[in-house]
């Protein structure tokens, strides 16, 4: 059975289209002059959402949001994120669960605006409804360009337009250098990303596939057969497929790291061992989809 934690990255990571990820172009953020207006409404995935005021008790159930909201500058109006918005540090951490998010307690904080990434029932966001409390529930992305307009969303809700496309304007900008400061190959390089012990991975499908493959990196996964992007592969496959790279998000979680993959029966003559290509991820830097996706695409160039 899938670990609760591998659920719960699968569900972080979201599904993707296959039609591939725009890393440096696609839809244009809003220009850094245009006036932040109220009341606005925000279209989120064709749902209106009308938020009458400059919004001035914010509460986040989401991690990858309350960063966004930092970023753009609308911090001080955060009154209250859930347990995992671990970063910035002084992001007003709380005992919300934005996974299994409580109506009662959010309604308690008395919003006038909740930012969230999931609502698996629908409760919570007919809940806030009732309530008139205006919510913005912004999922897992599905490519950069899902980043750069969630980011521009939460500019227009919060009264920050300028500084949110300053934000999506300078990520385009470092992401296409990191990625033009890569040297050529032939081939891409082949990776093994683990998701937890029991070897379940990502295809070049997902989110974080699709970084990797700004990075010229293509997934052992990919050759699964598998009808899901987050397969669980054997020691036999991954032996077989001898990725060139492999990374790591078991650190935190399971105690692994390079050392101990290393030690696996036959893992001493993948290339990535032999090679020193073992990189032991940021938890939080591989599960979200902020302004920090370029301090993580950053980390990997240099690592490879």
């Amino acid at each position: 059975m899938r670990s609760p934690r591998l659920r719960l990255l699968a569900a972080v990571f979201s599904l993707v289209a296959p039609a591939g990820l725009a890393g440096c172009g696609g839809e244009p953020a809003p220009p850094p002059d245009q006036p932040a207006q109220f009341p606005v409404t925000i279209d989120v995935d064709g749902t209106p959402v009308e938020i009458p005021a400059r919004p001035e008790r914010i509460v986040v159930l989401s991690p990858t949001a309350t960063e966004m909201l930092f970023a753009i500058g609308a911090g001080d109006q955060v009154i209250a994120v859930d347990s995992d918005s671990d970063y910035p540090p002084e992001a007003p951490t709380t005992d919300l669960n934005f996974f299994e998010p409580n109506l009662e307690a959010v309604a308690g904080y008395q919003p006038d605006l909740v930012v969230a990434a999931i609502d698996p029932t629908g409760d919570v966001l007919a809940g806030l409804a009732r309530l008139e409390i205006p919510t913005l529930l912004l999922t897992a992305a599905s490519t950069l360009d899902d980043t750069y307009r969630q980011l521009a969303q939460l500019g227009a809700a919060t009264g920050h337009v300028a500084e949110a496309a300053a934000v999506v304007s300078r990520m385009r900008t470092e992401i296409a250098a990191i990625v033009d400061g890569l040297p050529e190959r032939p081939e891409p390089l082949t990776y093994y990303h683990e998701l937890d012990t029991e070897y379940y991975t990502v295809t070049s499908e997902t989110f974080i596939g699709q970084l990797y493959g700004l990075l010229g990196m293509r997934s052992i996964a990919d050759d699964a057969g598998s009808d899901t992007m987050f397969p669980q592969l054997s020691a036999e496959f991954i032996l077989s497929a001898d990725p060139d790279v492999i990374l790591l998000a078991t650190v935190q979680c399971c105690g692994v790291d390079a050392e101990a993959v290393a030690s696996r029966p036959g893992w001493d003559r993948l290339t990535a061992v032999r090679e020193g290509r073992i990189i032991e991820l940021d938890d939080d830097l591989a599960s979200r989809w902020g302004p920090r996706v370029v301090d993580f695409l950053r980390a990997i160039a240099a690592s490879i």
